[in-house]
């Protein structure tokens, strides 16, 4: 089957898109609230984008209200945010975290979930979240009819969790992803977890 998205509205490409590109990642990301309590959100549209410097990238569509989300409103003002890469334990909190509330309203709070002070940073991480990154508003661009916001943040502090570390070749640390167990984002309402992972040197 061919799809013309010419021809399609936008709301039909963005299922079909969402319905192929996958497994995505999903950032689970912590702002500060002007009041001084924590917004929490997961977003799928979500990647690594450089590493000299370390970017990486959100993409946000707006409220049905027709006003920014939460997220950028914090970021754009506070300059900081931590992204957490949530685990199968977090799924039902993550999944919980994404309702629409009023403005102001933390996720934290009203999740009771743990945070953690992030040694080095300006924002706490959750406490059960096994990779967290401490990052710095680099560059926002809007783009589409939406539009839809590209936030672009800088690494500025990484914590790995020491249970999901383990050696590797020249003095590298390596993630074991089998003990990460990232929850994926996948078409409609599905979610996916590693179960089965094959190790393939590259080329020369």
């Amino acid at each position: 089957m061919i799809f013309d998205f010419a021809a399609l509205p936008a709301a039909q490409r963005y299922f079909q898109m969402i319905q192929t590109l996958m497994p995505r990642p999903i950032a689970w990301v912590l702002t500060e609230h002007e009041s001084g309590s924590y917004n929490l959100a997961p977003f799928s549209f979500f990647t690594a984008v450089c590493a000299e410097p370390p970017i990486l990238m959100l993409s946000l569509g707006l409220k049905t209200t027709g006003e920014h989300k939460d997220t950028r409103v914090n970021l754009e003002r506070s300059q900081h945010c931590v992204i957490h890469i949530p685990d199968r334990n977090m799924l039902d909190a993550m999944n919980a975290s994404s309702a629409t509330l009023a403005n102001d309203i933390s996720e934290v709070e009203q999740l009771g979930l743990a945070l953690q002070p992030f040694d080095g940073f300006a924002l706490p991480r959750l406490r059960d979240a096994k990779v967290a990154y401490g990052c710095k508003l680099h560059e926002i661009k809007e783009m589409g009819a939406g539009p839809q916001s590209l936030l672009f943040v800088q690494i500025e502090q990484l914590f790995i969790d020491d249970e999901i570390l383990e050696p590797a070749d020249h003095g590298r640390i390596k993630v074991d992803a089998i003990k990460l167990d990232p929850i994926a984002r996948l078409g409609a309402n599905e979610y996916g977890f590693l179960t089965d992972i094959t190790h393939l040197k590259r080329p020369d």
